[in-house]
């Protein structure tokens, strides 16, 4: 299977992507992991969620002047629609998130 590019893999048809932007030595990411595995399976069918290591994809992460980790970005039909530095705790991601899933 080939490998998708950033661009189709938040271009998801009919789906909003929520891209994590990490990086495994950073304390308040491994913190966001936890929050990100409840809120996927609460919004299983209807959310894609990506892990994007700024390490290993810079390109990304300079392509939305990404500066602090963690950062999430919801894209809607291939556009950032939010964005958030820092750790969101679950019930405000949630709520921001309940504009965009259906």
């Amino acid at each position: 299977m080939a490998k998708k590019s950033f661009t189709e893999l938040i271009s998801s048809p009919g789906m909003p992507v929520l891209v994590d932007f990490y990086a495994d030595w950073c304390g308040p990411c491994k913190a966001m992991a936890p929050i990100l595995q409840q809120v996927a399976a609460r919004h299983q069918g209807k959310l894609k969620v990506i892990k994007v290591d700024v390490d290993r994809n810079p390109a990304a992460a300079q392509q939305f002047r990404v500066q602090g980790i963690p950062t999430l970005i919801l894209f809607h039909q291939g556009q950032p629609v939010w964005r958030q530095s820092g750790v969101v705790p679950e019930p405000q991601l949630n709520q921001v998130l309940a504009g965009y899933v259906s």
